[in-house]
């Protein structure tokens, strides 16, 4: 579900002349009712726990991180690169989370994983490689690029963050203030950068751009969000990194089908060295 994200956006870029922070602000605005609807119904649940206010910052820090920062440099990015390009950009992220935890954290990385993020990384390059073949590189390609670059650095921080966590708030509790303080990030750069009467005009239901943005806001955001950290909690954050690695995988699919972007045999051989990455992972010990 996360991986129709870049569809819902270049739709909406492609059927308007919408900006990459209008669309982020609109995408947040639809979302927050049910982050704030879960968390009000845990709060009420769980009044005997209270977790200490150094968790809950650090959720706020993450969600900022997470989804102000990197859906930010994500959305810039697909204003200049295609989301075939951007996917093959965040096969980077699954690998980075497993180097921060074994950096920071001394998380051993084991033979399987180790396997896993060799295969992946060969297939990333692949991909890469034949998605440049067949694009007409604009002025701004490596600029949108190196956002994409940025938006998965902040999202491998992100993962990590939220694998220690979430034993600490919950997965509903944590997802939803991450979530909110994102909100309240992107609320605030709009309202400094942008004209707030920009939004009533695409929030309007007769436009066609309103249902790629509840899409987004449902399909891509809220019911992912709370799946991923429903998922971590039985898995762990490194298997979690690299296991994701097939949303980029469909979202290529995705880009052929519904945006008509090219999916080269290249791509193909590319994509499929990711899968046998997954499978190395989800392969028992």
């Amino acid at each position: 579900m996360f991986s129709t994200k870049a569809i819902w956006i270049k739709l909406s870029f492609r059927e308007s002349h919408i900006n990459a922070t209008t669309l982020l602000m609109l995408r947040m605005l639809l979302s927050l009712p049910f982050y704030i609807i879960v968390l009000v119904a845990f709060l009420k649940k769980e009044r005997t726990y209270i977790p200490s206010g150094y968790h809950y910052t650090w959720a706020v820090i993450m969600g900022l991180v997470g989804y102000y920062m990197s859906s930010l440099f994500d959305f810039i990015g697909l204003q200049y690169v295609s989301a075939g390009i951007e996917r093959i950009i965040l096969f980077i992220y699954p690998t980075l989370a497993v180097f921060i935890n074994y950096l920071i954290f001394k998380q051993r990385i084991d033979k399987r994983q180790i396997a896993a993020i060799v295969v992946t990384y060969i297939g990333i390059g692949i991909a890469y490689w034949g998605e440049m073949k067949q694009l007409k590189n604009g002025p701004h390609f490596l600029y949108g690029s190196f956002m994409v670059l940025l938006c998965g650095i902040t999202y491998a921080i992100y993962l990590v963050g939220t694998g220690k966590l979430i034993p600490q708030l919950g997965a509903n509790q944590y997802t939803s203030i991450a979530m909110l303080a994102a909100t309240a990030g992107i609320f605030t750069h709009y309202i400094i950068t942008q004209d707030l009467s920009l939004l009533y005009n695409y929030l309007n239901p007769i436009n066609p751009i309103f249902y790629y943005i509840l899409a987004l806001a449902l399909i891509a955001t809220v019911i992912p969000s709370f799946l991923l950290s429903k998922g971590m909690q039985r898995i762990g954050s490194n298997d979690l990194a690299i296991v994701t690695s097939i949303g980029q995988v469909a979202t290529l699919f995705q880009a052929n089908v519904l945006l008509h972007e090219r999916f080269s045999l290249v791509q193909a051989l590319g994509t499929g060295m990711v899968i046998m990455g997954v499978l190395l992972v989800k392969k028992s010990k």
